[in-house]
C-alpha cells in the first residue's frame, strides 16, 4: 500500500487546500466571465466525438487556468500531482466539472495512466499537461503518447494565448489572462499513436506532440495580432 504524502498528514494542510479551492473558484469564475475567445481548430475535437473516441487533451503546465476554463463541464479527467499544489488544484478543477487521477512522472504515475486509462474506457475525455508537474518547462513527457496507445484515443494538442496578461514567476512561467483579455485557443489535428507501441514508438509520439505545441503557440499568438 502507497504512504500518503507527509502533507496530507496535516489536518491544517488538508484545510488550507480546501480553503483556496473554496476561494479561488468565485474569484477564477469572475475572471473567466471577463473573456473574449477566438478559437481555430475546433473541427478536430468535433472529428473525434463524431467517430466515438474520446479526446486526449494535450497542453503545457503554464496554461492550466485558462484550459480549465475553456473545457469546464465535460467531465475531463485531469492528472494532477499528489503534492500540495497538486490537491487544491484537484479540487478547484473539479469545481469546474473535472475529474482527477492524482500522480506524476515522480509520484503515483503508473496508477494515475491506469486510472485515466480505465475512466477514457467509461467515456470521458482526459487532459496532459505534458511538461508538467515539475519541467522542464516546453519539454513533452511520453504519459500522453502511452496513454493514446493503450486506450486507442487520439492525442489533441492545443494552446491558449492571451493578448493582456500576468506571468507568474513559477518554473513553468505561468500564464494569467488579464481581465477583459482576449484568448485565442488553436487546436490542432489529432495525433495517432499506435496500440502495443514499442518505446521507439512512445518516443516518436513524444516528439510530434512537442512541435504541435510549439507550432499552435505561435498559430495562437497570430490570431491575437
Amino acid at each position: 500500500m502507497t504512504e500518503a504524502p507527509e502533507w496530507r498528514r496535516s489536518r491544517w494542510k488538508r484545510m488550507q487546500a480546501a480553503a483556496i479551492a473554496a476561494v479561488g473558484t468565485p474569484l477564477v469564475e469572475a475572471l473567466g466571465g471577463t473573456y473574449r475567445w477566438r478559437e481555430a481548430g475546433t473541427q478536430h475535437l468535433e472529428q473525434v466525438t463524431r467517430e466515438g473516441r474520446q479526446a486526449i487533451l494535450a497542453l503545457w503546465h503554464g496554461r492550466i487556468l485558462s484550459a480549465t476554463l475553456y473545457f469546464r463541464d465535460r467531465g475531463v479527467v485531469a492528472m494532477t500531482s499528489e503534492n500540495f499544489d497538486g490537491e487544491w488544484v484537484a479540487r478547484l478543477m473539479q469545481r469546474f466539472g473535472y475529474r482527477a487521477a492524482r500522480g506524476s512522472t515522480s509520484r503515483g504515475g503508473a496508477r494515475a495512466l491506469a486510472q485515466l486509462r480505465r475512466q477514457m474506457g467509461e467515456g470521458n475525455p482526459a487532459a496532459f499537461t505534458v511538461d508538467g508537474p515539475r519541467g522542464p518547462a516546453r519539454v513533452a513527457q511520453p504519459g500522453a503518447a502511452w496513454l493514446s496507445s493503450a486506450t486507442g484515443n487520439p492525442i489533441i494538442p492545443f494552446h491558449i494565448e492571451a493578448s493582456s496578461f500576468w506571468t507568474v514567476h513559477s518554473w513553468d512561467a505561468h500564464q494569467v489572462p488579464k481581465p477583459g483579455s482576449t484568448l485565442a485557443i488553436a487546436i490542432g489535428r489529432p495525433i495517432e499513436v499506435p496500440a502495443r507501441a514499442t518505446n521507439d514508438d512512445i518516443e516518436a509520439g513524444r516528439v510530434v506532440i512537442e512541435r504541435a505545441l510549439v507550432a499552435l503557440e505561435e498559430q495562437a499568438k497570430g490570431m491575437l495580432r
